[in-house]
């Protein structure tokens, strides 16, 4: 397999987790100014983007 459609794929998946997490931190912030209602669901999915964001960084560049 060739290392570019690799690292093609690894680009791809950070950049939409990246999108996925700004996406929702915006929802969330709609709901909790707009419309006074605090969406733990939301809250919850926006913490474990960011947990395993980070855990997967540390985890390759321990690896590496």
């Amino acid at each position: 397999m060739d290392e570019r459609f690799i690292l093609h794929r690894l680009y791809s998946t950070r950049f939409s987790m990246l999108i996925g997490l700004i996406a929702m931190f915006i929802w969330f912030n709609i709901e909790m100014f707009k419309n006074d209602t605090l969406r733990w669901d939301i809250f919850y999915f926006i913490l474990i983007f960011a947990v395993s964001k980070v855990g997967a960084m540390i985890y390759f560049k321990l690896t590496n």
